[in-house]
């Protein structure tokens, strides 16, 4: 079996190069909406396995808009460690005419980018509040959307400055009591066409979420600037004349949560996605003390990072979950925040048998069709099998629809290969290489001294028997029978016991404390092998250390360590 596992492993590492990597392409508007004569900028963003991508063909959006320019950017970031590197292609488009106007799928990198829409209005029309005049030279006007929203719900509210003379000045920031605001994005600078004028345009999009439910005024925003003045016999000297515009004040009906949504968080959001990665797929099977590292993401428009619940996993009965550290961001899609929480987990499965993951779901309120929504996480089960190099303490139960007569190689073995002739050729010769590899390292271990061989454990085997297979193995580099063998016997004598943190608690003896504390680092790290040391036998030889003052089979009381965790069914 382990030179099956060898050599199945060998031929993965060849043909590893042939696995096809997703290509995570993106497409945003700097604006859904716009009045016709400004431009709008797109955006397609390219992932890290398609930096060399060729441009997207904007030529597909000739009978709606008017191309105007285009540029590339490339960024690089890192993030824990992890380098990210991002291609991004922007165009400055300009609607030909009124109407919602489609963006198709782009196919860029071998890919296609999400579909957009574009609502185009007339000149001066209903897409904001101002004070336009044609005899003036700077006007500022507003915009809030939805003009009605949940409390918690983001608003989007934007602010125009048209000018068309040279200006300097400050644009304010609103100031709300009871409202969360934060800018979104940077300024966008651009022209549009307002009563046979050219204008510039600066516009600055702020975030709004009210804490309480009632109406909500926005306050009427102004802008206090100076224009150069070159009729002004000072204006050599920098001669300027002051100027001054305003938005008038917005009103916005907040209302209270609805009763619809339940008791659940309260999660108001224009979409949202949960998913988890890294769960092998029905007809793989794991086995005791093999780690699973799993990834589990949380997505969300309209919401920022720091509204998004903490993100966990179920309690599991046969596996430990060991989490890590999550990671939130905020960014924006578009006018809209854009939350993301993501979080790795290390699951362990303890037991040989199935072990069942539930369903994880999370209740959220949908604002664009104003109902409730469900985001789930499927509920898996997994086969484990018995840990290499020792006997499980309980049978192994097979999964549902599998063959019980077939063996468990027979099971994980791939049907087929579909790979071109060459690389057939070398895999072929790379599995001579470790059958040569492995017949020389089999005769170096006959030349070694025997060790003692492992003792199987059943379910009914004696606390004496559990400990000398412990021993046995301590002296082997089989870090899972180690792991088996050690909770295997420290259950036999306290059946409470349900994984390494509770024996650790139960033991009185510092060193043997330590040497749990190092098997559990050595499971996940590339650490010293205990067998080479020779310490974990000595450690424990005279027996499990208890402490006096645990003397019940109740087990360690622990304290939820996240008590808001995501609502499951």
């Amino acid at each position: 079996m382990r030179f099956q596992g060898l050599v199945l492993s060998c031929l993965l590492l060849l043909v590893w190069p042939l696995a096809a990597h997703a290509v995570d392409v993106q497409a945003s508007l700097d604006r859904t909406s716009v009045q016709l004569g400004e431009t709008v900028t797109l955006n397609v963003r390219v992932a890290a396995a398609a930096n060399g991508a060729d441009a997207p063909d904007f030529s597909v959006l000739d009978q709606d808009f008017e191309v105007l320019g285009s540029s590339q950017n490339r960024s690089v970031s890192i993030v824990n460690g992890a380098r990210r590197s991002e291609l991004t292609f922007g165009v400055a488009l300009r609607p030909r005419h009124e109407g919602m106007l489609q963006i198709p799928a782009l196919p860029v990198a071998g890919a296609l980018t999400n579909p957009l829409q574009l609502q185009v209005i007339a000149p001066g029309g209903s897409s904001g509040a101002g004070a336009e005049a044609s005899d003036q030279d700077v006007f500022l006007e507003a915009q809030v959307e939805p003009s009605h929203a949940y409390v918690g719900q983001q608003l989007s509210y934007v602010v125009r400055l048209y000018y068309a003379v040279n200006l300097g000045g400050s644009l304010q920031t609103p100031q709300i009591d009871g409202v969360q605001i934060a800018q979104v994005g940077d300024d966008l600078k651009y022209t549009a066409q307002r009563g046979g004028r050219t204008w510039n345009v600066l516009e600055r999009r702020f975030a709004l979420t009210a804490q309480h439910p009632g109406p909500l005024v926005i306050p009427a925003l102004s802008f206090q600037g100076e224009v150069s003045d070159p009729n002004s016999v000072n204006s050599f000297f920098g001669g300027s004349i002051p100027v001054s515009a305003r938005a008038p004040a917005l009103t916005v009906n907040v209302q209270a949560v609805p009763a619809s949504a339940g008791t659940s968080t309260w999660l108001p959001a224009r979409s949202l996605g949960l998913t988890l990665e890294g769960l092998p797929d029905a007809n793989t099977s794991v086995r005791v003390g093999q780690a699973l590292n799993l990834t589990m993401a949380l997505q969300a428009s309209g919401v920022g990072a720091d509204a998004l619940p903490m993100l966990s996993l179920p309690t599991l009965d046969g596996a430990t979950v060991y989490p890590d550290k999550p990671i939130s961001t905020t960014g924006n899609d578009g006018p809209w925040l854009l939350g993301r929480e993501q979080r790795k987990f290390a699951l362990v499965p303890e037991r040989a048998g199935t072990l069942s993951i539930p369903a994880t779901s999370l209740k959220w309120w949908n604002v664009v069709t104003d109902q409730l929504e469900v985001a789930q996480i499927p509920a898996r089960q997994l086969t484990v099998l018995p840990a290499l190099g020792i006997a499980s303490a309980l049978p192994a139960q097979p999964a549902a629809g599998v063959d019980t007569q077939t063996t468990g190689a027979a099971r994980s073995a791939p049907a087929s290969w579909a790979v071109p002739w060459r690389w057939l050729a070398l895999g072929s010769l790379g599995l001579w290489l470790c059958s040569v590899l492995l017949w020389w390292y089999w005769r170096k271990q006959r030349a070694l001294p025997a060790r003692q061989s492992p003792v199987v454990l059943t379910a009914a085997a004696s606390s004496r028997d559990c400990q000398r297979a412990f021993l046995a193995a301590a002296s082997g580099d089989d870090i899972a029978a180690q792991t088996f063998s050690l909770l295997a016997w420290a259950r036999a004598e306290r059946p409470a016991i349900q994984n390494l943190g509770d024996l650790a608690a139960a033991l009185a003896d510092a060193r043997q404390r330590a040497a749990i504390a190092s098997l559990q680092r050595q499971r996940y790290a590339d650490a010293a092998r205990p067998g080479t040391s020779g310490n974990l036998a000595e450690v424990f030889k005279r027996g499990l250390a208890w402490r006096e003052s645990d003397s019940s089979d109740s087990g360690p009381s622990i304290p939820p360590l996240y008590p808001f965790d995501l609502h499951r069914d």
